[in-house]
């Protein structure tokens, strides 16, 4: 029997006993061999789509000792850009490339080639740096509630910094809730808690893990939203902060974030509202008319967000913006040294040295794009969104989870959605996998509003459902893992496996 099917045996395992069992079946030679193998028939089987390239095109595990010239290096980038270019131009991809236009693509090159050299950590030489990252502040915080926080307390202007993507602006929030709370002299707190749903994004953890906070995830409730009522009860006197989503990666759809942050106000502690996918849809989703609860700077609770740019705004991948109520609280995010003999150093956020060229293609993408620009790509992008939801819905087997607007995940009771996930991985389509429950959703971005994208995609599906419950899995893409990870209650085992997957990625 192989790991899957040891798992099937094991999955309903309380997950304290799956613990003890595992770490006395790893003490088993035998065991530990027999898995050794397994991962390496599974790693095996999704090699073929992360290395596809080896015997195909030179390869350098070893500088050349002679430079192959820039015009020879240049066509190889080229080559590999095309060979890869249909799958996500194409939109087969969930999110990956929110606009993707050849000419939008071109327009961003072009303003990244002319900022190429801008490094915003010289402000002194490259001033344009601090221009544009300040712009893509202020612009994301008009479009998220700040004049309404601003309108209430003076103190309570919206400020932030432009951050390398959403982990990273997750990552800060945390750390300045953290570092609040132990600058404070009357509510000194020296182990930290954060507080979670648990469909919250997973950077929440890496913050916790690299920041030393306690990370409380609470369970959603049956609409796959936080339980508000939940998170009240999982707050301590250690509690820094509360955390929400507009909406949920997994799931698509959007937390109570006025119920949540009330809680937050009530107790005295920052509250955040993550909008990596949200920020740059849901103010234009309102005004089109969709019910959209609200979930900004507009909500007095709310003292933190996180919204990427450089997902449906449009900029270049690499950018994102946090946000925070008030410029006290941000000066908690900032590192400062003075007595370095190198001279006095601060930077704002994790990196020192910043990709300007990349804050100046956001700045350009925001501005060229404008308030009806957005407009019309959040009305096509939710059109397309409704059209994919139903059209899931009326497959047979297949169920949507909660009720998402372009986000739309999906499960089936009878059948196996991983087998459904590697169907369609066949089919060239890249999809995410989910777990608890098991499902996989689309994210759907420009390129899936293209003349006859979504009929391609329902296509594809009602055929994938049809080979899953009649044919045997196949070895296609990350599907296998998806599946081992869904349903193994050893998470050591599982952990061991992603960590060898990264070492394949770079093997060369």
């Amino acid at each position: 029997m192989d790991i899957t099917g040891i798992a099937a045996r094991l999955e309903r395992l309380n997950p304290r006993v799956a613990a003890t069992a595992e770490r006395l079946a790893l003490a088993v030679p035998a065991v530990r061999a027999r898995l050794d193998r397994e991962y390496g028939q599974l790693l095996a089987r999704v090699e073929e789509s992360v290395k596809p390239y080896r015997g195909e095109v030179a390869s350098f595990p070893r500088l050349p000792e002679h430079g192959l010239g820039a015009d020879e290096a240049l066509a190889s980038v080229e080559e590999l850009a095309g060979r890869e270019r249909a799958r996500w131009h194409d939109g087969l991809a969930s999110g990956a490339v929110y606009h993707g236009g050849d000419d939008h693509v071109a327009f961003l090159n072009q303003v990244y080639a002319a900022a190429s050299q801008v490094n915003p950590l010289h402000a002194d030489l490259w001033p344009s740096g601090a221009k544009f990252e300040a712009e893509i502040v202020a612009m994301t915080a008009g479009l998220l509630g700040g004049d309404a926080a601003a309108a209430g307390d003076p103190a309570g202007q919206v400020v932030g910094t432009v951050t390398s993507g959403g982990t990273e602006s997750i990552l800060l929030a945390m750390k300045t809730y953290r570092d609040r709370a132990r600058a404070r002299a009357r509510r000194r707190v020296t182990r930290p808690e954060v507080v979670a749903p648990a469909t919250a994004h997973v950077a929440f953890d890496k913050a916790a893990q690299y920041f030393g906070i306690k990370l409380v995830r609470v369970p959603v409730g049956p609409d796959f939203r936080a339980d508000a009522a939940a998170m009240a009860r999982a707050v301590t006197r250690r509690t820094v902060a509360l955390v929400g989503s507009a909406p949920t990666f997994p799931h698509g759809v959007v937390d109570p974030i006025e119920e949540l942050a009330a809680v937050a106000a009530d107790r005295g502690i920052g509250f955040h509202t993550d909008a990596c996918l949200g920020g740059f849809v849901l103010p234009w989703a309102r005004r089109l008319g969709y019910d959209v609860p609200a979930f900004d700077f507009s909500v007095p609770g709310v003292t933190s967000m996180s919204a990427d740019t450089h997902k449906f705004g449009y900029a270049a991948k690499g950018n994102s913006v946090v946000l925070y109520r008030g410029a006290e609280l941000r000066s908690h995010q900032y590192f400062t040294a003075t007595d370095w003999p190198g001279g006095l150093y601060f930077s704002p956020t994790l990196a020192g040295s910043r990709p300007g060229g990349l804050s100046a293609a956001c700045w350009a993408a925001m501005v060229a794009t404008g308030d009806d620009g957005y407009l019309e790509a959040t009305r096509r992008i939710l059109a397309t969104g409704a059209a994919i939801r139903d059209g899931i819905a009326a497959i047979p087997r297949l169920r949507v989870l909660g009720d998402p607007l372009w986000v739309v995940a999906f499960g089936a009771d009878t059948l196996d959605i991983y087998r459904v996930l590697e169907r369609m991985a066949g089919r060239g389509w890249s999809l995410n996998g989910l777990h608890r429950p098991p499902a996989v959703h689309l994210c759907v971005t420009l390129r899936h509003t293209e003349p006859g994208v979504a009929d391609r995609f329902l296509a594809d599906l009602r055929a994938a459902v049809a080979e899953a419950g009649s044919q045997p899995a196949g070895p296609d893409g990350m599907a296998p893992v998806y599946g081992l990870a869904a349903t193994l209650p050893f998470r050591g085992v599982v952990r061991d496996l992603l960590k060898r997957y990264i070492d394949l990625l770079y093997r060369p």
